[in-house]
């Protein structure tokens, strides 16, 4: 039977190794705003939102960076894309642990379809979204939240997944 990875304390003995004199700290809030859903599910629009570093495959197998469109540490890439063309070069997960290779299991885009396709969730929003990693909770919690709920509202999106690697 295999242990579960213990991801934040590997983040911390991580940041130790690094030389950082502060151990890292893990965002917290006392008060999450929280929406209680005004209709089903199966009516709802979905979106993803991650940390995974998603990319779409060029013709030539390498990185396509011209279906993004940048503000800051936020990205969109159209939820239409076939899932063959999805993959991550996330270098910040533990490597010995787990993998990259099943998309679905950090980017559920297939599974997602799959719901559609059995009327649980009503639609997919046109654009998925990510956020590049940049550690800093006053970044993250003034330019890259509002950015991406700005971008989730322009696509009437009802539901958001969010997806960490």
């Amino acid at each position: 039977m295999s242990e579960h990875v213990r991801y934040m304390d590997r983040t911390r003995d991580y940041y130790v190794s690094q030389g950082y004199e502060k151990a890292y700290e893990w965002a917290h809030h006392t008060d999450v705003p929280f929406t209680a859903l005004t209709k089903p599910l199966s009516e709802c629009r979905v979106a993803i939102v991650s940390t995974s570093d998603i990319a779409i495959k060029g013709p030539d197998g390498q990185r396509d960076r011209s279906h993004e469109f940048g503000v800051g540490n936020v990205y969109s890439l159209p939820s239409d894309t076939p899932i063959e063309f999805l993959y991550s070069r996330q270098e910040h997960y533990d490597q010995h642990a787990t993998t990259l290779e099943d998309v679905n299991s950090y980017y559920p885009v297939a599974r997602l379809r799959e719901l559609v396709d059995q009327g649980r969730i009503g639609s997919l929003a046109p654009r998925f979204h990510g956020v590049y990693t940049g550690y800093s909770k006053r970044k993250t919690a003034e330019a890259d939240a509002p950015e991406v709920l700005r971008r989730c509202l322009t696509d009437d999106v009802d539901v958001a997944l969010m997806t960490p690697v």
